[in-house]
């Protein structure tokens, strides 16, 4: 009889998106949802698996990979893959695979409501409220920042850039971007226009990085970056937190270099409550939410069981990297 191949899965999920696939596959599950697998707990996993289902807080390294002799398919939750050295895994010929497209739209609504959350102060008026200091209506209470026809840079403009400029253009915002190549059609449907990074940190209102994070874009945003941005602006981050200096983001929020910033994700996460930037009223921070739907995590979750499936079986993974 021929033995079912073993599926390592690094969080809990539910059971709905691992029962289609129980005839063809033998599954392990660690059972805890918000805690990632001890490192001695995915050694061990991954030594007995022909696939691993990954959550972008697992670093899987060269000792995981090399633990996993049997392995033949990585397949992530996410659609970034910085977490796994996909260089190694490729030598090993081990497929790595990824969730492009289906959070694209969802992760778009996510960077403009921090957009608009950082613009128009909801979150810090909303504490007000909660804690009972609001005594009277006042002219400039909680006085933001207008949104629409202000001008918005993009860096990054690949799906989920192009999903944040659509936003952008229903609210008749101007369109700057700045990406590693120009995306004609973009510039066609969009009325976007591709600048420089100089041009485009100095001249626009609010800021958007939907860069992947790579040796070149480490620490774009930092001292200097800040300094050159309008002292209104506004700094947007939904990529990856090691794209930002955040010490220096810090300063410049502290010291009215720059308005605002909305952050969903940080050098190191999860960020502790005694993270400086969290002491701030100018910043709204998020526990890297950008894809949370429920409908887009549960899309994810099955585009990641049929990339396992694809490989396994040999038909091919359906969103290789």
């Amino acid at each position: 009889m021929h033995k079912k191949p073993n599926i390592f899965i690094t969080r809990k999920i539910p059971d709905h998106i691992v029962d289609p696939y129980k005839d063809d596959f033998n599954f392990s599950m660690w059972q805890e949802e918000k805690l990632p697998v001890p490192r001695d707990v995915l050694l061990k996993e991954v030594a007995e698996a022909d696939g691993l289902l990954t959550m972008v807080s697992d670093p899987i390294d060269e000792e995981v990979i090399c633990a996993g002799n049997r392995l033949k398919v990585i397949a992530n939750f996410a659609v970034g893959y910085d977490n796994i050295d996909v260089t190694f895994a490729k030598e090993r010929d081990i497929v790595v695979t990824n969730t492009p497209d289906v959070l694209t739209e969802s992760t778009a609504d996510l960077g403009f409501s921090l957009l608009m959350a950082a613009a128009r102060r909801i979150v810090e008026s909303a504490e007000y409220v909660k804690e009972d200091k609001w005594q009277s209506w006042a002219p400039y209470m909680f006085a933001g920042s207008d949104i629409y026809r202000k001008k918005i840079g993009i860096v990054g403009m690949g799906r989920i850039g192009q999903a944040i400029a659509r936003r952008a253009k229903g609210f008749n915002m101007s369109i700057a971007y700045h990406n590693r190549s120009r995306h004609e059609d973009a510039e066609r449907e969009l009325d976007a226009t591709y600048v420089s990074f100089e041009e485009l940190i100095k001249a626009s209102d609010f800021i958007v990085s939907v860069v992947p994070y790579t040796k070149e874009t480490e620490k774009i945003f930092n001292e200097q970056t800040f300094k050159q941005m309008k002292k209104e602006a506004i700094f947007i981050n939904i990529s990856r937190g090691q794209v930002v200096d955040e010490e220096a983001l810090y300063y410049a929020l502290k010291n009215g270099d720059i308005r605002a910033a909305g952050l969903d994700v940080f050098e190191t996460e999860p960020i502790r409550a005694d993270h400086p930037l969290l002491t701030l009223n100018n910043a709204v921070c998020t526990p890297h939410i950008g894809s949370a739907s429920e409908s887009t995590r549960t899309n994810m979750l099955h585009l990641c069981m049929r990339n396992l499936k694809g490989v396994l079986l040999e038909k091919g993974a359906e969103t290789p990297v």
